[in-house]
């Protein structure tokens, strides 16, 4: 019996080795890993042509007003609420929406990890590459806008108050990538912001023991730009002054009422108009050493009221009232506007140096340090009696 199983066992074994198929002409294979990993492209930023300084809305320049482009301004400080406007093309060659952010920055050093100060808005009114972002890769020049890895942005910078931007800064654009690559645009910015702006006057204006009827000259005082030493400040220089009056009960009279005039009421009336760069027609000669008009005059003066009473003579370098300006004497005094705060007709008639011609006077802006020599005289109504000490005379320095 044990037999005849054994026997079956091994009938069995060789059908199922008869139906088994044959492995020796038939292929075999194995399979392998592959990683790829494709670089983490560091984001590229190019600035383009649109980069412009704007104007405040604060107080108008000579020449510029609210948000205009602030091309009167060509030594690198800026004051709070003035703007820098950039475009930039940036690029991440693993997506564009690698880019996390594109950032206006401010620091003492240039490069990248400064201080963020504005986010930048994304444009898409750009559909090609604009020559002037020399966009390069190594040796490569871009020359076609891909949507999929570039973007325009438009970067807005602000100054902001004294209390947080004060003194010398690197400013400039800077791209993120979200893998904490970052770039920033070549061009860094050297900036004074918010540079303090002051004036120097050394000297006094005293007219002692003056005879009514009579003219008297001052000693020379200096006034001189006092802004921030390094900051480039440049200076447009202004005068105005009020009448004088006597501060004690004197019985004070010159020389019909008890105050002396400064000048002639018409003095302040110029205005600017629609032509920013138009001088107001002030050219008579007020303070000239013929008394005719009503002119103080140099050989005795009339007891009219409304004279120009004291007048100034300036030097600046080459330039001088004496010569190429309309409104002074043949001494070279100039009268004086009324006015005790600075407004936009100062840039028609207060200028301390006017020279011919539209825009700056060169002797008028003064630079760091630079100074003005300045001399009064006064020409004293007859009659006049009391002491006339109280009212002002201001120097006014506008940061161009």
């Amino acid at each position: 019996m044990k037999m005849k199983k054994l026997l079956a066992s091994l009938m069995l074994m060789v059908l199922v080795l008869a139906v088994m198929p044959s492995v020796l002409a038939v292929s075999v294979g194995t399979g392998i890993d592959i990683d790829i990993t494709p670089e983490e492209f560091p984001p590229h930023i190019w600035m383009c042509d649109n980069r412009v300084v704007i104007e405040d809305c604060v107080e108008a320049g000579r020449i510029t007003d609210c948000n205009d482009p602030l091309a009167e301004r060509f030594n690198n400080y800026a004051f709070e609420g003035e703007q820098i406007k950039w475009t930039v093309l940036v690029m991440d060659k693993n997506k564009i929406e690698e880019i996390q952010e594109v950032v206006g920055t401010i620091g003492e050093e240039q490069g990248e990890g400064n201080d963020i100060e504005v986010e930048c808005s994304r444009s898409n009114s750009h559909q090609a590459i604009h020559p002037s972002c020399n966009a390069r890769l190594g040796e490569e020049k871009l020359v076609t806008f891909d949507p999929e890895t570039m973007a325009y942005y438009d970067c807005i910078f602000t100054v902001e108050t004294s209390d947080s931007m004060d003194g010398e800064y690197f400013i400039t654009v800077e791209v993120i990538g979200t893998d904490g690559l970052s770039a920033t645009m070549d061009e860094n910015e050297f900036w004074y912001l918010n540079p303090t702006i002051a004036l120097t006057i050394d000297g006094d204006v005293e007219f002692d023991d003056v005879r009514p009827g009579s003219v008297a000259y001052s000693d020379t005082i200096l006034v001189g730009n006092d802004a921030d030493e390094g900051s480039g400040v440049m200076l447009d220089m202004f005068i105005s002054g009020t009448d004088f009056y006597d501060p004690s009960s004197s019985g004070a009279k010159c020389p019909t009422t008890n105050h002396l005039k400064l000048s002639q009421d018409a003095r302040s009336q110029a205005s600017l108009g629609a032509g920013t760069t138009a001088r107001a027609a002030i050219n008579t000669n007020d303070c000239n050493a013929d008394h005719t008009n009503g002119a103080i005059g140099t050989t005795g003066l009339s007891s009219v009221d409304n004279n120009d009473h004291l007048c100034y003579f300036a030097t600046s370098g080459a330039y001088s009232t004496l010569v190429g300006d309309g409104r002074a004497d043949v001494e070279g005094y100039v009268p004086i506007v009324y006015s005790d705060e600075f407004t936009r007709d100062f840039y028609n008639d207060a200028e301390v140096i006017l020279n011919a011609g539209a825009g700056y006077s060169p002797g008028n802006v003064l630079a760091p340090g630079a100074e003005q020599a300045v001399t009064f005289k006064l020409a004293l109504p007859e009659p006049c009696v009391g002491d006339f000490s109280d009212g002002d005379i201001f120097f006014w320095g506008e940061a161009i």
